[in-house]
């Protein structure tokens, strides 16, 4: 039941992306904000592109190819609460750094439609998934299918609120 909630939630926040993705203006998608950092464009490369790679990540751990390994408590608290820490800001790490760039608002749909589609068939397969098979984060280190899914599900969310910081800067 957990799962039904969880992909729920995330299929909402694809929609949330989408429409917002709708209402904001080829130009200004492209603009370095007034406050700095990523532009609109940016944050759609890299949520999508990361959630992508998140996708991939359970969808090795579905398939056996992780390994076994124990997950860091402070990553157990942050898929527990749901939220990356307020009070730290979270350096992406320089292997996804380097892959944010600057797309067209066509790029971003078609990034959205991407992602939804490997994360629908590995969704499915969930309730095969082994807690013990796990795939490491670059920052966060090993977890497992489920704990995948929630990290997206959190990651999402997160750039949500970064999207918002960027509209009330214009």
């Amino acid at each position: 039941m957990q799962n039904v909630k969880l992909f729920s939630s995330i299929h909402n926040l694809i929609e949330a992306y989408r429409t917002k993705l709708s209402t904001i203006d080829d130009a200004q998608f492209q603009m370095t904000p007034p406050i700095g950092g990523w532009s609109y464009s940016e944050v759609y490369s890299h949520i999508f592109d990361a959630s992508y790679l998140s996708v991939q990540a359970m969808e090795n751990c579905l398939d056996g190819k992780g390994k076994r390994h124990s997950t860091a408590f402070p990553v157990k608290v942050i898929l527990f609460l749901g939220f990356l820490p307020p009070w730290k800001k979270i350096k992406v790490p320089k292997i996804m750094e380097s892959r944010v760039k600057k797309i067209t608002k066509m790029e971003a749909e078609e990034m959205i439609r991407r992602f939804s589609q490997k994360l629908e068939p590995n969704y499915k397969r969930m309730a095969m998934a082994r807690k013990d098979i796990k795939v490491p984060h670059p920052r966060l280190g090993y977890m497992n299918a489920r704990q995948w899914l929630r990290f997206i599900e959190i990651h999402l969310k997160h750039h949500i609120k970064q999207l918002k910081r960027i509209e009330k800067s214009f």
